[in-house]
């Protein structure tokens, strides 16, 4: 069962704080870490890319010259392709990237996602992380106690008053519990999480 030391905002230890070995020590698999990236990626997607082919662009009904006789290359209409404000060549249309990812796999990807942070030290676990009103400077001060440059930090709901203190701050992203995702836990370097949020967690992946 890994061991965490538990730190208030200042940085001072406080305490420790024991985690589940079902979800921060389990076998990390690579393999179903980047399947669940690459769809999580690919289901941002809008697919609303689009590109007129040859067939749809206006103009172009007349030959531009005759077949023969005049020394240049036969041509049949003005849009084709290679001419300038021509179709484009097998045009992308709007659709669908949505990837499915099986709940028993995100799981898996969550647990080795959560796993990789304590092997690697990366995570940081705070008693609490109340404030009274939004101050970015509070937040970075916390930020930089730690030594974090791009921090994930966690919550365990909605905090208004958290996420007004953290939107400024270059790198840093703040998401409650039920938000959390695989993409997100690796794209940042530290990942700190309030004590209660901690809670919500093992409660959810248990």
């Amino acid at each position: 069962m890994p061991t965490v030391d538990l730190y208030n905002r200042e940085g001072q230890k406080v305490g420790d704080v024991q985690l589940s070995d079902n979800i921060f020590a389990v076998e990390v698999n690579e393999s179903v870490l980047h399947q669940v990236v690459v769809a999580q990626l690919a289901n941002k997607r809008q697919g609303t890319q689009s590109a007129k082919t040859r067939a749809e662009v206006s103009g172009g009904g007349k030959k531009p010259w005759r077949q023969k006789g005049t020394g240049r290359a036969r041509q049949g209409s003005t849009r084709a392709p290679q001419w300038i404000h021509g179709g484009i060549v097998f045009a992308p249309k709007p659709r669908e990237y949505r990837m499915s990812i099986p709940k028993s796999m995100r799981r898996v990807a969550m647990k080795s996602a959560l796993t990789t942070k304590v092997n690697d030290n990366n995570i940081v676990i705070l008693e609490s992380l109340e404030l009274e009103a939004p101050k970015t400077k509070e937040m970075v001060k916390v930020i930089n106690t730690f030594e974090a440059k791009k921090p994930l930090i966690v919550v365990p709901e909605n905090n208004e008053v958290v996420y007004k203190s953290v939107r400024n701050i270059e790198g840093a992203t703040v998401i409650p519990v039920n938000n959390l995702n695989v993409y997100d836990i690796l794209k940042h370097d530290k990942f700190i999480v309030t004590k209660e949020a901690v809670a919500k967690i093992e409660e959810v992946y248990a």
